[in-house]
């Protein structure tokens, strides 16, 4: 099987590359460009675009970089300020993955003649008896990530590998040092990719609307009808 590994330079998506390399499959390493301004965490980071591709050198396979910043700028950035403005909670890794990684690589992946995608995400997919693709939670239920796969259909699916999903994190690190990948104790990191640990969410916001004061409110204990309901 022909399949495009989506390799963020994290140690979850390095293993998925190596494992379907073991399986024998034939395997591409691709790293999604989505960020052009400044970026010092996550996956949108130089270093961790560098890391994928030692990574994949490391396995012997060939890796690509997709740039697809405008995409993402339209889907995910665009999508997270307007919601702050509007008083909304964003998760952009939800609208990145719906976009993203299974949407546009999914496309550039069919336009190349993949077979499938594979990603490090801690989630499994199975299949009934009947044929229906069902989305599971991964192993190591500290890790698990099918919530943010959480609006994956049959189409994207049937095309999706998910190589981690049936171990923990303990292992995942475990078979990296085994191989000697240089990722195997990089730290996992939980940062919005777009956002710079120096000027953080506020400066970030603060360039692109008024901040104002809020409050935060408990939606269990404020809503009259959920008062009611308790009495």
């Amino acid at each position: 099987m022909r399949v495009l590994v989506a390799m963020s330079g994290g140690v979850d998506s390095s293993v998925a590359a190596a494992l379907l390399v073991a399986d024998g499959h034939d395997v591409v390493g691709a790293t999604m460009k989505l960020w052009g301004g400044a970026s010092d965490t996550g996956c949108c980071s130089v270093a961790d675009v560098d890391d994928a591709r030692r990574v994949a050198q490391q396995l012997g396979i060939v890796h690509h970089v997709f740039n697809f910043a405008d995409d993402f700028d339209r889907h995910v950035v665009a999508p997270y300020v307007s919601d702050h403005a509007e008083g909304r909670t964003p998760n952009p890794c939800v609208e990145c993955n719906r976009h993203l990684k299974f949407d546009r690589l999914l496309e550039r992946a069919g336009q190349l003649r993949f077979d499938a995608v594979a990603t490090g995400h801690h989630a499994r997919v199975t299949r009934r008896s009947g044929g229906a693709w069902l989305l599971r939670r991964g192993v190591d239920t500290a890790k698990d990530q099918s919530y943010v796969l959480h609006m994956l259909g049959q189409r994207q699916l049937g095309r999706v590998l998910l190589p981690v999903g049936h171990l923990t994190k303990p292992e995942v690190r475990g078979r990296a040092s085994a191989l000697g990948l240089r990722t195997a104790s990089k730290p996992d990191s939980q940062d919005v990719c777009f956002i710079s640990k120096r000027g953080g969410r506020q400066a970030f916001l603060g360039d692109r609307i008024p901040l104002r004061p809020a409050r935060l409110v408990d939606m269990d204990t404020w809503w009259p009808w959920t008062a009611r309901r308790r009495r």
